[in-house]
């Protein structure tokens, strides 16, 4: 059974869904004791970062999940601004996060005329909306059965920034390269949606609740 944490940071279901699609039991918990109770948890997110942490902290569940997964040991994947949530702060807002991954969240920097210095034809707008491949960093069993170019749905206009390089678990290019998926021990994020990206969403889901 995976939990997906539902702190009210819009629609989840598409989650639940993708994963009832590839063959395992979902369900979506709201309490403390779901999140203690759970086999994996993914938290998924959208929105902006102090709403998000507000939410964090209203729900009660910010003790429970750093219980699960700092003494229970239980694997979390967070999703967009879940992702961004792994982190202590962002330049989009002045609240604390959960801090369970080194580093920061940043918005992107450069400007709306900005172009592409690999398809200088190309402008780059902010937010970051659409498909994109993503690069691996290193070996990990995130990436078994790893098409040669995954691309995955994004929509975002910040990004972690910062992180060293043992939590780097994927890059991505979009006006310059930055980090666009993060791990450390137990705890894995990615920037994009997974439950938005087809057949490549669906890989990485199954390898993180069979193989993680």
């Amino acid at each position: 059974m995976i939990s997906v944490i539902d702190c009210q940071m819009g629609n989840i279901g598409s989650v639940v869904n993708i994963i009832k699609h590839i063959g395992h039991d979902a369900k979506i918990i709201t309490t403390p004791e779901e999140v203690l109770a759970a086999d994996k948890l993914i938290f998924p997110g959208v929105g902006h970062w102090n709403n998000g942490v507000a939410n964090l902290n209203a729900s009660g569940l910010k003790p429970a999940i750093y219980e699960a997964v700092l003494e229970k040991k239980t694997s979390l994947l967070g999703i967009c601004l879940g992702m961004q949530l792994l982190f202590k702060e962002s330049e989009e807002g002045d609240k604390e996060a959960l801090g369970l991954i080194p580093g920061s969240v940043t918005r992107f920097k450069f400007d709306q005329s900005h172009k592409d210095p690999i398809n200088p034809e190309r402008k780059l707008r902010i937010p970051h909306m659409g498909w994109n491949v993503v690069n691996p960093v290193g070996e990990h069993p995130i990436f078994n059965d790893w098409a040669e170019e995954s691309r995955f749905y994004f929509v975002h206009s910040f990004h972690a920034n910062h992180v060293p390089p043992e939590n780097q678990l994927m890059t991505c290019h979009y006006g310059y390269e930055f980090v666009c998926a993060v791990h450390k021990d137990n705890v894995w994020g990615v920037q994009f949606h997974p439950e938005k990206s087809h057949k490549f969403g669906m890989r990485l889901l199954k390898n993180f609740i069979e193989n993680i």
